[in-house]
């Protein structure tokens, strides 16, 4: 589960999928199956969460890796990268930002 803490030493990246509501649901399947059966698996791999907004028109995920080497690590697996094609191709653009945790209230 994530754990969001500026204490943290974890590297979080959000990533925002832009769809369309004909493929969300299958965009979000494909995400869910990715994160099930691959990225959960990673060496480095924390946590992370999917979420949809109420028009299907973007679909947001947070993760959490123990080190940005371990994030980039993951992308550049032949498995991924095959997914991620696929994942591209039901979206309009999607990007992964790297980030650090400067405040939680």
């Amino acid at each position: 589960m994530p754990v969001i803490s500026q204490d943290t030493t974890c590297q979080t990246v959000l990533t925002t999928f832009e769809t369309t509501p004909g493929v969300a649901q299958d965009l979000m399947e494909a995400l869910q199956a990715a994160y099930a059966e691959v990225i959960s698996q990673q060496p480095g791999f924390i946590s992370a969460a999917l979420h949809i907004n109420d028009a299907q028109t973007r679909i947001a995920n947070y993760s959490q890796w123990q080190r940005r080497e371990d994030y980039q690590a993951m992308l550049r697996t032949e498995e991924m990268r095959k997914r991620n094609r696929v994942i591209n191709g039901m979206c309009k653009s999607f990007e992964p930002v790297m980030y650090d945790v400067e405040g939680v209230y």
